[in-house]
């Protein structure tokens, strides 16, 4: 069994009022799962900058567990209103278990699951988890999420966003940019001779196109996420210094 450490950070909604303060709170329908199921979420200012991503956990009728990065724990325990929910910071760890019974995760390309509380030994290092990631387009708070990015031009829309739900911070911009419009940019996977410099810029005939977010080397070269220009075709060869790039997806 391929097992990988994950950190986190950890913040539980419990009470009366826990169903109902999540549903106003973040981008996607904690109401409609059930005990023991989970969803990918957002926590959002109300222009829909990403505060914190988050994998939101049923754990009963009136008790929620938010999983989210390490520093963002306490950002997220913070982002409250007048409620009856209890909210509090928990103490947990996380492993990203391949194959197996747990909180299921798309993040690596592959069926995966995140374990909380075991006594597991990992056999997957942090960096090669980070190829993994990247190999499977998934964007990762600090490099691909940040204030300058829109979750649709992150993808994160698709997977961690209701479009028939409640009114909750950040609402109004995600459905006008869904329903009325399209982002400019996306997130798209590269393959290059040799690792990039962070934040390398891409061009394309001679013109800026976008940006390497993150990078992680392989036995032939390396791969990258980065944000493209909508206009670039995807088969376009992108150019980076003296390197050559090859979209991917």
């Amino acid at each position: 069994m391929r097992i990988a450490f994950r950190p986190r950070s950890f913040v539980a909604v419990t009470g009366a009022g826990a169903e109902e303060y999540l549903d106003r709170m973040v981008s996607n329908d904690v109401a409609a799962l059930g005990p023991g199921e989970s969803c990918q979420a957002l926590l959002l200012t109300p222009k829909a900058r990403v505060i914190a991503p988050l994998v939101v956990l049923r754990r009963g009728h009136e008790d929620f567990l938010l999983l989210t990065e390490p520093e963002l724990g306490e950002r997220v325990r913070a982002e409250r209103f007048a409620s009856k929910a209890e909210i509090e910071s928990e103490a947990h760890t996380s492993h990203v278990v391949f194959g197996g019974e747990g909180i299921a995760t798309d993040d690596y390309g592959e069926a995966a699951v995140e374990v909380l509380d075991a006594e597991l030994e990992p056999t997957v290092s942090a960096d090669e988890l980070e190829l993994l990631r990247i190999q499977a387009g998934t964007p990762a708070w600090g490099k691909e999420i940040d204030d300058r990015v829109l979750p649709a031009e992150a993808g994160l829309t698709d997977r961690a966003v209701s479009f028939t739900k409640g009114c909750y911070p950040g609402q109004e911009p995600i459905a006008r940019l869904h329903y009325r419009g399209h982002a400019n940019r996306g997130l798209r996977v590269l393959t290059l001779a040799e690792l990039p410099a962070p934040e390398a810029e891409l061009s394309y005939e001679g013109k800026s196109v976008g940006r390497i977010t993150s990078a992680a080397a392989t036995g032939e070269g390396a791969v990258a996420l980065a944000y493209v220009r909508r206009e670039v075709p995807e088969d376009a060869v992108l150019e980076t210094g003296q390197s050559r790039a090859t979209q991917l997806h």
